[in-house]
């Protein structure tokens, strides 16, 4: 089993940057795919960033450029840099592991699937002013 704690999150004006960091324990080294997603009421969770075994990332479209995914080499602590945020950015975000079998939809290009992930951490809200 993988524990995922976030923090990071906060409240900026559009334009301004944040840091989310999502710290990993037990099962880490299972973990064949990390992702962030974000949820605003009403919606459906999506897909923003993720980061695969191999060190290679996937973005969403929206997040394109402004969002950088990265993961410390020990694969303890995730990190999702937003800079350039805007209020659509506004949500509660969380992260998530998956430990089970290669899956594309887990991390692709086309798709980051919330319905992949096995674990998750219980979210950091980030909230983006115009």
């Amino acid at each position: 089993q993988v524990q995922l704690v976030e923090s990071g999150g906060g409240s900026v004006q559009a334009g301004g940057s944040l840091r989310l960091s999502c710290a990993a324990s037990g099962d880490t080294y299972s973990s064949r795919y990390m992702g962030w997603f974000r949820q605003v009421p009403g919606k459906e969770r999506e897909g923003v960033a993720c980061i695969r075994t191999d060190g290679e990332t996937s973005y969403a479209d929206s997040v394109k450029g402004r969002f950088a995914i990265s993961q410390d080499s020990a694969k303890i602590t995730l990190y999702l840099q937003m800079n350039n945020l805007k209020p659509e950015d506004t949500g509660m975000y969380y992260c998530a592991s998956r430990t089970r079998d290669f899956y594309w939809a887990a991390c692709s290009d086309t798709r980051i699937s919330p319905a992949a992930y096995s674990y998750w951490g219980q979210g950091t809200q980030v909230t983006v002013s115009s």
